[in-house]
């Protein structure tokens, strides 16, 4: 299996057309060393974290969509990325049109050397450079050092990245997308240019479907059922246990396991179907679930019980251990353990 390795690289600059910003094509492709290809390379792959995957859309016909036709073009005649660049950097002028939208370098470039899973393919990587640092360089000179100011990228962070693969072509490609500029006037990048969704992978079904789980104990149940803090806050846990040791999620199951009372199943099942209505979201009864997407949905099953502004009781475990009474001096939990730390 090869290293990745960027085959081609053009260099635009797109300013913001609202704000008559200039817009400057390049008369031809980026030559790139050995070094600085590696650099790069690792640069903007390197900018990739999250495992959402997305797709190209159209409300028509995916053929309507300009950044996916243009990709595709490429993909077919690899000798054309330089002509296709200018394309896009001009649909890209073309939709920068909010006057908070900041002007920037627009790189395109091939990049071989990819993997979907165990299949190799090429992949076409659209990058835009809206902010730069100041960095100090220190030169040594006759009396000592020179110090001075320039401005430059940072290699640690990327604005806005979208790495599409060649793979899965007729349903839109697979897509990576980085967008950490995404303030509402920039949405552009994703919605206006890109027209991407996310693809409904089981990272997207494993998110979702902890949600979901999440809002309904958290928000609903309390309202469908008089119940406890203490049996609420057991319910999360139990839920969230099920998606960190099942490897498949399976809907009868976990409802027999977590839900367990069949009114509550009921409720659940009325909950879900709304959730997924008002969101226009298909949550499927049978899926693989995502471990990444379960870590970074534990943040928000925080099994907390707050008594006044005295005491938090973080509950972690089984419920048995734990019991509620009250007598002459006020409510009160009973908390069963074998050691302390």
């Amino acid at each position: 299996m090869g290293e990745p390795k960027i085959e081609a690289l053009a260099l635009h600059y797109v300013g913001n057309q609202a704000n008559e910003e200039p817009f400057v094509l390049s008369k031809r492709l980026f030559a790139l060393d050995s070094d600085m290809n590696t650099l790069m390379t690792d640069w903007f792959l390197g900018a990739f974290k999250s495992e959402e995957r997305y797709r190209f859309v159209d409300t028509i016909d995916i053929n309507y969509n300009q950044v996916y036709r243009l990709v595709s073009d490429i993909f077919d005649s690899p000798e054309k990325l330089f002509e296709k660049s200018v394309d896009l950097a001009t649909l890209l002028y073309e939709n920068c049109s909010h006057p908070k939208i900041k002007g920037g370098d627009f790189y395109v470039t091939r990049v071989s050397g990819q993997s979907v899973g165990t299949e190799m393919c090429d992949a076409i990587g659209l990058f835009k450079i809206e902010n730069k640092d100041t960095f100090i360089t220190v030169e040594p000179d006759t009396d000592g050092f020179d110090i001075s100011q320039m401005q430059g990228v940072s290699l640690r962070k990327m604005d806005k990245g979208c790495l599409i693969f060649n793979h899965e072509r007729e349903q839109g490609y697979y897509v990576l997308v980085v967008d950490n500029t995404n303030r509402s006037e920039a949405a552009y990048w994703v919605d206006d240019f890109l027209h991407i969704e996310r693809r409904q992978d089981a990272y997207f079904q494993t998110e979702n479907a902890l949600a979901m789980c999440r809002n309904y104990l958290a928000e609903q149940l309390p309202v469908d059922f008089e119940v406890s803090r203490a049996d609420q806050a057991d319910l999360l846990n139990r839920s969230l246990n099920y998606f960190k040791k099942e490897p498949k999620f399976q809907l009868e199951a976990f409802e027999k396991q977590v839900m367990a009372q069949p009114e509550v199943i009921g409720k659940f099942d009325e909950y879900r179907r709304k959730y997924q209505d008002e969101r226009q979201l298909v949550l499927e009864n049978d899926f693989d679930v995502n471990q990444t997407a379960v870590k970074k949905q534990t943040r928000s099953f925080k099994s907390v019980i707050k008594l006044d502004k005295n005491f938090h009781i973080y509950i972690h475990g089984n419920r048995n251990l734990v019991e509620q009474g009250e007598d002459a001096h006020g409510k009160f939990y009973k908390l069963y353990y074998n050691e302390e730390s």
